[in-house]
């Protein structure tokens, strides 16, 4: 049977999920609209990081279609350039999350054993940590201190980087849970036992012939946990932990708006609905795919 044939079924039930289209419409405008955001940034003849204190708190307008914030920048713009920080954010660090999980599930899945036991107690423990509480005391960790450079440590994209290898550093044990459990069902399967009597080694048979067959959950898992991690990054940035200016991100807007609050709420709106219909998005989106990737769903 074809790959066409196999796909069609799943994409015809992802079609009839109307929330999940209409999260996967969204999230793609969003997408399209921060990846423009050079472009819209030339058609205002404006940048993210132009002050002007004559122009504060200006109205919405045609020069700036969403006013300018209490240092006269434009707000459309930095609302523009901080999706892309955190869409950026988001999409990486959960890829990365998902490759970890899924070496570790694999691993602990197909050997079994104590390699087994051994690495679901390193999940386990992981798991157990409070999340936020671990996440803000490696986030305000002195990267100097760390071995690295000075250069390196006080470079604008040092805290981006940062929340990414740590966010990926933490988020990797629901990946790794799903594809134990599912890699534990498939290494008794006929297919795999008979790569087994043909030779083929633990490895070969690990990525050739039950990696593919956990593609489901994968995807699932790193599609609900792209919305969780932009969250994630609000929240670190908002506390003043994520993302330093002057780089723009949702969460640290939302910050530089938190005492502007009465005076101008637009500047807190802006940044907040953006993280909110983003992180459901990805949620029904994930919903989505899981619906049209179980085999089952047809039958329900």
């Amino acid at each position: 049977m074809s790959a066409h044939a196999l796909l069609r079924p799943a994409i015809e039930r992802f079609v009839r999920h109307r929330l999940a289209m209409a999260s996967a419409a969204m999230l793609g405008l969003v997408a399209l609209a921060a990846a423009a955001a050079p472009l819209v940034e030339h058609a205002l003849g404006t940048s993210a990081a132009t002050v002007d204190l004559f122009e504060r708190f200006a109205p919405a307008s045609s020069a700036h279609p969403l006013g300018t914030d209490e240092l006269g920048r434009d707000v459309l713009v930095r609302l523009l350039y901080g999706g892309r920080v955190s869409l950026f954010v988001g999409l990486t660090a959960a890829l990365a999350a998902a490759c970890i999980g899924t070496l570790v599930g694999l691993i602990a899945g197909y050997l079994g054993g104590r390699i087994d036991a051994l690495l679901m107690r390193i999940t386990d423990s992981v798991i157990a940590l409070p999340l936020l509480p671990l996440l803000i005391v490696l986030a305000a960790l002195d990267l100097e201190k760390l071995g690295f450079s000075p250069d390196g440590a006080a470079s604008e994209n040092a805290s981006l980087y940062r929340i990414v290898v740590i966010v990926a550093l933490a988020g990797w044990t629901t990946v790794a849970r799903l594809v134990r459990a599912s890699a534990l069902a498939l290494r008794r399967r006929p297919f795999v036992l008979a790569a087994q009597a043909q030779g083929a080694g633990a490895a070969r048979i690990m990525m050739v012939h039950v990696l593919p067959n956990l593609a489901t959950p994968i995807i699932v898992a790193t599609t609900l946990a792209a919305g969780h991690i932009i969250l994630l990054e609000s929240v670190l940035s908002f506390l003043g932990l994520g993302i330093q200016p002057p780089i723009p991100s949702w969460g640290n807007l939302l910050t530089n708006a938190q005492e502007l609050i009465w005076s101008s709420p637009a500047l807190a709106f802006y940044p907040g609905i953006m993280i909110f219909a983003t992180v459901i998005a990805f949620n029904f989106l994930g919903d989505g795919l899981q619906d049209a990737l179980d085999p089952r769903a047809h039958r329900r």
